[in-house]
This record gives structure tokens, C-alpha cells and sequence, in this order.
């Protein structure tokens, strides 16, 4: 999901011509000026209870506009990029990824590249490697690893308090130097110290590359030797360098039998690679080991933190699903430590993290581009075409989802994910398909934990100084932060 759409590739002038004329043709589509589309920010929908959420009257005229026509385009420069929001097509386009495939960007590869841009032989054999790092078994066992973290995280928040009962925080940077650390550990093991200096220098990455992005349309921009690129080619070296040192470390230790800790998902993937090696004797190279490191990273950082701070906004716009979840995580866990097994009957909880997770994607939306003419439902597409798979309109459709579309309703995933809509492909956060997110598992696991760890010690509201402000980053973030109260229990 991470790295999609921040440059198109190009396909010519033949391909923009075709395009051009595609447009023109009575395709019944609806068609909006990249200007306009800037404007819009899907976010903004639901929270109607927010008082504090701000009104941007512009922004939300030109949603309706597009939710009143299901087909749409927009023009992104010279191509047309069609928005998709009928589940039909989007089923299609993540089952043809041979097809529709995700856009390959310059400019994304000074961030990270990984499975998610991979295509082919190469995306079969990562996926293979990568996916015993996943398994139930191995997330258990990372199980008191996430647990350490998250207390560390509330020993902070506790001595916050003074006196009172209650304190006010924004919770929005705990949260991230939260799954920074979770994830730092949980992949790096023993050298979690150094993972935090990647994060660190990863953290300036993103912030230098959404900058960039404003000017990736200019012609040769990104071989301009001003402060903002050097930067970018200086991070982007010096994140390569730091995960070569550790996996070099690694593999000295497995070629030598000195590996003594493969918990962590940098050693079970060095292991499963090894024996792919000695099986097949083809498996990833070191570049392409360092990159699934920084998708780890990328990856499981940001979507879990996004994932966390949108539950507590939620929970304190909703006191009474805080205080069902709160009831449930008592009956299951009393005041002790939550055990892996016990996680799986966090039924409301679970129920929850989906409903923000529809409300609140991390990512608002998915971009691909095909790379032959096909026909799209009653469509026939020339090559070369954007496609944005809209997440955040479909998760937000009253034809699929009801009447109480824009409302939060946990309930409404009491009987499970493919029973919550009208459409099975009405739901896709993490993706769908034979490339559905790999970890997302892990981003559960790790939400449901710190979720429940924070209710057994806390009730929370929000401050007034709260702003609603969603956000596109590299996920969707509190432009703002998030200040909440937080009581003692």
C-alpha cells in the first residue's frame, strides 16, 4: 500500500493522445480538473458528532459530486486517471495484478520500494520468503516483545499525572514513537537500538519526500542538485547502509551457526531465506533483504500508528463503546497481562479496529495503471490509464454499507468482515486479493494489545483544544495531534 502514485511513469505522446481521445469519447464519465480534485480531502467524511471538526465547504461539494456519479476521472497532467468505486471493477483489478499493476516511481524508491512495487517472478518469490515471518506461531511469540513496549509507553503517560487523577496529552506522537519502538524491536531484536536510528532518519524521509511530490510533475526536477535532493539521495544512502550493517551481521551469524535469536522478523526471514538458497538455490539478494527491512518498517510504523490514534478519537467521541470494550478486556483479562490466545476473544474490541479501519483507512485510496487495453465493466481502457481504487468512498457508500454509512457502528461487524456490507469488496484497508497486505495480522495483533493495555489503566475524553484535522501523509494522521484527557482508573 505504501509508495503508490507519487509520480506516473509516463507512456508518450501516442499514449497520452490515446488517452485524450479515450477521454472524449462518451465513456459516461465525469470528468474533474486536477485543480479541483487538490481540494478534495475524503477524510473529512463522518465524525459528525466532532464538534471540533473544521468545515470545508469547497471539499465537500465536490465529494458529492463524485459520489452522486460512480464513474469519474480526473485529469493528473497529460493522463486521465479514472476513480474507481464499484466493487465489481475493484475485485477485477486486484485479481488481474498482472494487468493493473502499481505505478513504479522514481521518486517513491528514494522512500522504499519492496514487495509492494514488485511485479512477477520477483514479487512471487519475496512473497514466498517473507510470509513464515507472519505466520501465527511466529506473532506469538512476538507477542511479550509488542507487550514491553506498550508499557513503556503507559509508565510514561502515568508519570504525566501529577496530583490529579487526570492529565492532558497528545497522544498522537506517544502513539508513534510507540509503534516505532514495537516495530523496531520485533524486527531488529538485540539491534532495536539501531532500527530506531533508521526510523529516525526514516521519519525525515517521509517529510522530505511529500515535499518533493509537489514538484514531481516538472521535467527533471528530481536531477536538480538543490538542498531537497541531496537530502533525499543523502537518507536514502544512509538508510541503506544502516540496515546493510545489520543484515550483514546476520548473515555472518547464520553462515557461521551463531544465529541465536530467530524471533524477530529480520532473523526468521533471513532464515527462510537461507533455506529457499539451499533448496532452490536462488532466494533474495542482499538489496532486496534491505528493502523488505524498510518496508517493515514503513509499513508496519505507520498504518498501526494511524490504526491507534483514530481508535482513541473514536472511543472519546463514543464513551459507551469505550465502555464496552472496556467491560470486555476486564472479563477477559482482569488486571493481568493479556495472553495471545485471550486476544482472539476480544470480540468488541475486534470489531472496533475494523470500524475505524473503514472510517479512518490509513490509506484513503490505492493506485494502479494497466499496462495493456482491456475491457472494465462496460468500459474498454487504453493503456496506460490511472486507476485510483477510491477505499475511503466505497467504506463510506450508503449503497453498501446502509443508511448509517458515515456513522460509527461497530455492530455492524458483530457476524465478521464478509457480513458487515452489502458487497464482499466493500471493505479493503489492507488490500485484497492475492496481494493483500502481508502484515496486516501483525498491525491487528499489535492494535488490539496496546488498545487493551490503555483501557485496563485509563478512561480517556477529548480536550477542548482538540481540532479535527484528517490528513493524507504517507497514511491519514491528526494534522493537529490529538489531545485527550486522561483519567486514572
Amino acid at each position: 500500500m505504501i509508495g503508490d502514485g507519487l509520480v506516473g511513469d509516463g507512456h508518450g505522446v501516442t499514449a497520452m493522445m490515446a488517452s485524450q481521445r479515450w477521454a472524449r469519447r462518451d465513456n459516461k464519465f465525469r470528468g474533474y480538473s486536477s485543480r479541483s480534485m487538490c481540494l478534495v480531502d475524503a477524510t473529512e467524511l463522518g465524525m459528525a458528532k466532532a464538534k471540533e471538526a473544521r468545515k470545508v465547504p469547497q471539499r465537500a461539494r465536490i465529494l458529492r459530486k463524485l459520489l452522486q456519479s460512480k464513474n469519474s476521472f480526473i485529469w493528473m497532467g497529460p493522463r486521465p486517471n479514472i476513480n474507481i468505486t464499484d466493487p465489481k471493477m475493484i475485485r477485477e483489478i486486484f485479481l488481474k495484478h498482472d494487468i493493473f499493476k502499481k505505478l513504479r516511481s522514481p521518486l517513491a524508491k528514494l522512500l522504499i520500494t519492496g514487495m509492494v512495487g514488485y511485479d512477477g517472478e520477483q514479487w512471487f518469490k519475496v512473497r514466498k520468503i517473507a510470509t513464515p515471518a507472519f505466520h501465527h506461531d511466529k506473532l506469538k511469540n512476538m507477542l511479550p516483545t509488542i507487550h514491553k513496549s506498550c508499557n513503556d509507553m503507559l509508565r510514561k503517560w502515568e508519570m504525566s499525572f501529577s496530583k490529579d487523577e487526570s492529565c492532558e496529552l497528545d497522544v498522537w506522537p506517544h502513539i508513534q514513537t510507540l509503534t516505532a519502538d514495537v516495530i523496531s524491536r520485533t524486527a531488529f531484536g538485540s539491534n532495536f537500538e539501531e532500527g530506531r536510528k533508521i526510523f529516525e532518519v526514516l521519519s525525515e524521509q517521509i517529510n522530505l519526500v511529500i515535499q518533493a511530490s509537489l514538484f514531481a510533475y516538472i521535467p527533471g526536477w528530481r536531477f536538480v542538485p538543490n538542498k531537497l535532493n541531496r537530502k533525499l539521495n543523502s537518507n536514502h544512502n544512509e538508510m541503506g547502509e544502516l540496515v546493510k550493517g545489520i543484515v550483514n551481521k546476520r548473515k555472518e551469524a547464520l553462515k557461521f551457526g551463531k544465529a541465536s535469536n530467530n524471533d524477530d522478523l529480520l532473523g526468521i526471514l533471513m532464515e527462510s531465506n537461507h533455506k529457499e538458497i539451499q533448496e532452490k538455490e536462488t532466494g533474495m539478494s542482499i538489496e532486496e533483504v534491505i528493502e523488505e527491512c524498510k518496508l517493515f518498517y514503513l509499513a508496519g510504523q505507520e498504518t498501526t500508528a494511524s490504526l491507534l490514534v483514530w481508535t482513541m478519537v473514536l472511543l472519546c467521541i463514543h464513551p459507551e463503546w469505550q465502555e464496552r470494550a472496556r467491560e470486555e478486556v476486564c472479563q477477559v483479562f482482569g488486571n493481568r497481562e493479556p495472553k495471545f490466545e485471550e486476544l482472539n476473544q476480544l470480540k468488541v474490541v475486534s470489531q472496533i479496529l475494523y470500524e475505524v479501519l473503514r472510517l479512518y483507512s490509513p490509506a484513503p485510496l490505492l493506485t494502479r495503471a494497466n499496462v495493456k487495453e482491456i475491457k472494465l465493466g462496460e468500459i474498454v481502457i487504453p493503456p496506460g490509464v490511472l486507476l485510483s481504487l477510491q477505499i475511503m468512498l466505497v467504506h463510506h457508500d450508503h449503497e453498501y454499507w446502509g443508511d448509517d454509512a458515515k456513522k460509527f457502528n461497530p455492530d455492524r461487524f458483530s457476524e465478521g468482515v464478509s457480513n458487515a456490507s452489502k458487497n464482499q469488496i466493500s471493505f479493503f484497508s489492507f488490500g485484497w486479493g492475492p496481494r493483500i497486505c502481508l502484515g496486516q495480522n501483525f498491525a491487528l495483533l499489535e492494535s488490539k494489545l496496546a488498545l487493551a493495555m490503555i483501557l485496563q489503566k485509563f478512561t480517556f475524553q477529548l480536550s477542548p483544544t482538540y481540532m479535527h484535522a484528517p490528513t493524507r501523509g504517507v497514511t491519514v494522521y491528526p494534522q493537529h495531534g490529538a489531545n485527550i484527557i486522561l483519567h486514572k482508573i
